[in-house]
């Protein structure tokens, strides 16, 4: 059951970082500019098939290495076996403030160059799977929230951790996947669409940061006010 909960939470939080207005602009504007470039429908789903495969490569990535150089140093091992209970709860409860938009960070933009961002898209399913990998580490507040403030800790206080990037990877991908589909059989209505998903992100994240809120606020009661 533990495990469930686990691959479900991973699932969830890739879903939600794909949707947050930032990645979701991002990822709807380079699947459409690779239909633009590619005429066969065909292709077109290759190459965002691709795209979506960078990014679920480079979240699951970034994420099994992060958790596997934190485990393999004994003493940071031993220290978190021993205290992650205790940071979980303020963590959540400082990610899901994030999540209200109560507290808010500004963080660098990244912006890839024309000429390379053109030249990555006319490469085909290569170069759009370099793409991906790329705007998937241009992480914005949201998305930097739920990846290194819930996933990665989700994962260090786990026992499947290991496969969690992998599975939020997963999920990061499905939506994208979708609109892909969707481009390549031709609905022309993204924008319909687009503002829909941006609709349901707003309720769905404000939801999920009063769960985390809520569990954050058990956590801390379990592991930090019973020491009192």
């Amino acid at each position: 059951m533990e495990l469930l909960i686990a691959f479900g939470s991973a699932l969830w939080l890739g879903i939600l970082t794909s949707i947050s207005p930032c990645p979701l602009a991002t990822n709807i504007a380079a699947v459409s500019f690779l239909s633009k470039k590619i005429a066969h429908p065909v292709l077109v789903f290759v190459s965002g098939l691709a795209y979506t495969i960078g990014r679920m490569t480079a979240y699951a990535a970034l994420g099994w290495i992060i958790i596997s150089s934190l485990l393999s140093v004994p003493y940071v091992a031993q220290f978190l076996q021993k205290y992650m209970g205790n940071i979980l709860g303020p963590l959540l409860i400082i990610v899901g403030l994030f999540l209200l938009e109560v507290i808010t960070l500004k963080l660098p933009v990244f912006s890839l160059p024309q000429k390379y961002h053109n030249k990555l898209i006319e490469s085909g399913a290569i170069g759009a799977f370099v793409l991906g990998l790329i705007f998937a580490l241009a992480f914005c507040p949201v998305s930097a929230a739920l990846f290194f403030g819930s996933l990665i800790p989700l994962a260090l206080k786990s026992s499947a951790g290991g496969v969690l990037p992998f599975i939020y990877g997963l999920g990061t991908g499905l939506p994208v996947l979708a609109f892909a589909v969707a481009i390549a059989l031709g609905v022309t209505s993204m924008s319909h669409w687009f503002h829909k998903i941006t609709n349901l992100e707003f309720y769905t994240r404000k939801i999920t940061g009063v769960i985390f809120i809520l569990v954050g606020l058990y956590y801390t009661e379990i592991y930090i006010l019973r020491l009192f």
